[in-house]
């Protein structure tokens, strides 16, 4: 595996070992990790605070973005696709999007590349989560 999505993974686990939502973002910048990150809306009461928000959030000021590529388990919803767009991330390598389809043709239709890996661990991890709290998945993604 990749071993920036693993640090992916491992920031996921994180979350998921704090009481939070278990998804993992890093960000990467001419092959080097730049920052980590991971959903921290439980952990800090914060209803922004999605992985790839804190993950950019830790990078602080990085100059320009245009040659970065952000990874994270899960398909970004539009809030963060948002800021991807906004900073012109052009590249979002993600572990899966079975389980939250997110904004995949929003990130494309403003010229990032969307690569999906559909990694199982992901899957599994998103699902088991689901089933064990579904109401707190749903206030994530704006479903309440």
């Amino acid at each position: 595996m990749d071993e920036f999505m693993q640090m992916a993974i491992d920031q996921a686990h994180k979350s998921k070992n704090e009481g939070g939502i278990p998804i993992g973002s890093v960000l990467i910048k001419s092959g080097q990790l730049v920052a980590k990150g991971h959903n921290k809306r439980v952990q800090e009461n914060n209803p922004i605070l999605h992985g790839e928000m804190d993950c950019v959030n830790n990078a602080r000021r990085i100059g320009s973005f245009k040659d970065t590529v952000i990874y994270s388990t899960l398909m970004p919803c539009y809030m963060c696709a948002g800021m991807i767009v906004q900073f012109k991330i052009p590249k979002v390598i993600v572990g899966e999007s079975e389980t939250f389809s997110g904004a995949r043709e929003f990130m494309e239709q403003h010229g990032v590349e969307v690569i999906d890996l559909n990694l199982q661990e992901c899957k599994d991890m998103m699902k088991e989560f689901i089933e064990k709290y579904p109401e707190l998945w749903n206030e994530d993604i704006g479903e309440l």
